[in-house]
This record gives C-alpha cells, sequence and structure tokens, in this order.
C-alpha cells in the first residue's frame, strides 16, 4: 500500500509531500530546473502547473540580458503578457537585432542563446564586387539581403562573434546556412571550415555539393578524377549539407565551449581557393551559432 499522499497523486520522498508546499515555495524549486523539466512538471498536479506558470520561474530561464538583447530589435516582445509567453516567443520567433545583422533566439529545451549573424555581418572577399556577388531579397530569408555567388574562383567568407554575447558553460557549434540554386564548380574541391578562438582554430574538410552523389552516378564513367580531389580522400567521403525544417540547408564548421564571461572572440570560415575552378550558385543567409544537441 502507498502512503496517502501517494494514493491521492501527491509527490512524496519519504514522510513529506511535495505539494503540502506553498506555491511560491514550488515555484523557487522549479526555477532551479530547466524549461523541459518545467514543462514535463506541470502535468502533475494543479498547484504545481500553476507555479509552472508564473513569472518567477521563467524569469530564471531567460537569460540575465534578455532586455538589453530585445532594446536592440524593433520588437514589442518586452510587453508580453507573461514571462512563459515571452520565453517561447523568443524561441519560436528570431528577432533582428543589430540594425538587421543578426538575429536571436533561445534554444527551447535550455534557454541557451543562439544567434545567427547575416550575410552582411559576414566578411566575404569580393563581395562588394557586383560581377562576383549579388544582395537579393528572399522572402524566405529572415533578413533583408542575402548573398548571392555569381562566379568566383577564390572562395572565402569569414565571421567573428564575442563570446560574452553567448550562454556560459555551454558547447557551441557553428553552422554556414546556405542554398544551392543552380549551382556549379563544387563537385570538384573541398571546402575547408574552421573555428577557432585565440588563433587555435579546428579545421575540416567538408563537400558543400548536396548533391555531389547524385552528380558522381551520371558523371563518374567520364570524369572519375573528380571525385578523387582531396589526395586519396573521396569528395563523397566527406561531411555533407543537412536540411533545415526552414527549407535551407546548413553545415557544421566546428565547435567550442564559451565560458560566457570572456572577451575572446570566436573566427568562423568557410573557403574553397586551393581548385582554381570557378563557382557560383550558393546564395548565403549568414554563420548561425547555437548549442550543440547533447547539452
Amino acid at each position: 500500500m502507498g502512503s496517502k499522499s501517494e494514493e491521492e497523486g501527491g509527490i512524496g520522498f519519504g514522510a513529506f509531500d511535495f505539494q503540502a508546499l506553498p506555491e511560491g515555495c514550488i515555484a523557487n524549486i522549479l526555477s532551479f530546473t530547466t524549461p523541459r523539466d518545467a514543462c514535463r512538471l506541470s502535468l502533475v498536479s494543479k498547484i504545481f502547473r500553476s507555479a509552472a506558470e508564473s513569472d518567477a520561474v521563467w524569469d530564471q530561464f531567460l537569460p540575465s540580458d534578455y532586455q538589453s538583447i530585445i532594446s536592440r530589435s524593433s520588437s514589442s516582445l518586452l510587453a508580453t503578457s507573461s514571462k512563459k509567453d515571452l520565453y517561447f516567443c523568443l524561441c519560436d520567433n528570431p528577432i533582428i537585432i543589430d540594425d538587421g545583422k543578426k538575429s536571436f533566439q533561445l534554444d527551447r529545451w535550455s534557454g541557451k542563446k543562439c544567434f545567427m549573424l547575416a550575410a552582411r555581418d559576414l566578411y566575404i572577399i569580393w563581395g562588394q564586387t557586383p560581377i562576383y556577388w549579388s544582395w537579393p531579397s528572399l522572402p524566405e530569408s529572415r533578413f533583408a539581403e542575402v548573398a548571392k555567388l555569381n562566379d568566383v574562383c577564390w572562395l572565402e567568407i569569414r565571421g567573428k562573434i564575442k563570446i560574452s554575447m553567448l550562454s556560459s558553460a555551454t558547447r557551441y557549434a557553428a553552422y554556414l546556412v546556405f542554398k544551392m540554386i543552380d549551382a556549379i564548380g563544387f563537385d570538384h574541391h573541398p571546402a575547408e571550415v574552421s573555428v577557432g578562438i585565440l588563433g587555435v582554430s579546428s579545421t575540416k574538410s567538408v563537400c558543400l555539393d548536396p548533391d555531389i552523389e547524385e552528380r558522381a552516378r551520371q558523371h563518374f564513367q567520364i570524369i572519375p578524377w573528380r571525385y578523387r580531389a582531396v589526395g586519396s580522400r573521396n569528395l563523397l567521403e566527406l561531411e555533407r549539407p543537412k536540411e533545415r525544417s526552414d527549407g535551407w540547408l546548413e553545415i557544421e564548421l566546428g565547435e567550442f565551449f564559451s565560458l560566457g564571461q570572456e572577451n575572446d572572440e570566436v573566427d568562423m570560415s568557410v573557403t574553397e581557393i586551393k581548385g582554381g575552378n570557378w563557382k557560383s550558385g550558393l546564395t548565403v543567409q549568414g554563420i548561425e551559432i547555437r548549442p550543440k544537441e547533447d547539452n
């Protein structure tokens, strides 16, 4: 036989019934958990549900500088009715900050900060030369402009973000967010991607062409050397882009650990400068920095 509190749906720990606590005390306990745990525990009982809805809980899940970040946008989110509503608005609807050059949102289950640097916030070599790059608008982009590659031989894209902008004690990864529209030249050689701090970086080779397997099937008998462009490495063996839920492609550039208070910057790059072949059809929305999924 269970205890009386267990039989009535109470949460007991030994002889102690947590539901006997005042709602404010339960809310304080929930504020030391995570957004995921608070949502789960809200299903336990009415008093837990009421506590889990309180501003006291969700204020702890919001970043301490959220008001400052929101003030850098034209958003009216600070007038949102509850802290829980504000939290999920920031999870589901990235806000544009810093004169349209960045976006900000929260990771839904951890509350960690996520940023995307718009293409206009990146260093793109030859980016201001119309014969090489153009800057159209796309309705599916969160930013007013994207960078469209018209034709280059030397591809070089770099971005920076201050570690102090990010959540502390968090492992992050950076991702190039892009589309390939009638792309040419990315099935010849790999791209080199890197993420570094204080001059120490990790670099790897990736294949930016999402259709490399289909191209290989169509052309391997004609030009088999094209898919063995990295010494003994085969382009088909390299990491390739994944499709996101918003329809864009992304590829991980690398990862790093943020203590959250450093004045240092994270340097991120994508280059393809060794092959000597001309490339076109790449459309860049930006570089996204978000927590690794296993956090």
